[in-house]
């Protein structure tokens, strides 16, 4: 007998907010999958499963690197909740096999100590995986809850009242 959507776990995960030194949040530009509903809504902020025995800095720190190929951070800040959001229905049976309802996620902010040349979203963590954005660029902080999908909207709003001390004017 199949479980009812709100019987459902959430799916463990990181949220990664990464700054520049002008302020702005790093933004990749989904390359597809069942979360990608429309061309306006289709950025994000990196994020990502947390395995099994991971520590949740120790799983932001490596799907940054498997999402983007940035390794040049530095942490300055976290929320300490738990920030979780529920698929909709029809994505809801595509996403994860239909195992989870939605995720709950611990986000990590970073500066980027790095240069710009460092990114590469097209053949990330060294061409060892698979690309899940198709462009990428430096963004407002604010924007991004008008940008992500609104199924994440209220989640994003958090992280940008909570991170909003590490953007620029």
């Amino acid at each position: 007998m199949a479980r009812h959507h709100d019987d459902l776990p959430y799916r463990p995960c990181v949220g990664i907010a990464v700054f520049n030194p002008a302020g702005h949040v790093f933004m990749g530009k989904r390359a597809g999958g069942p979360e990608h509903v429309d061309m306006t809504h289709s950025w994000q902020l990196p994020q990502g499963g947390i395995d099994k025995g991971e520590e949740p800095l120790e799983a932001a720190l490596r799907e940054l690197y498997e999402e983007t190929s940035i390794r040049s951070v530095k942490l300055v800040g976290e929320i300490e909740d738990w920030l979780s959001y529920d698929l909709p229905g029809r994505i809801a049976g595509e996403a994860w096999k239909g195992k989870y309802r939605g995720q709950t996620q611990r986000w990590f902010a970073f500066s980027f100590t790095g240069q710009d040349a460092e990114i590469d979203i097209l053949r990330p963590g060294g061409g060892k995986h698979k690309a899940e954005f198709v462009d990428w660029r430096w963004e407002q902080l604010d924007r991004a809850a008008e940008l992500v999908v609104p199924f994440k909207k209220q989640v994003y709003e958090r992280v940008i009242h909570d991170f909003r001390r590490f953007a620029g004017a």
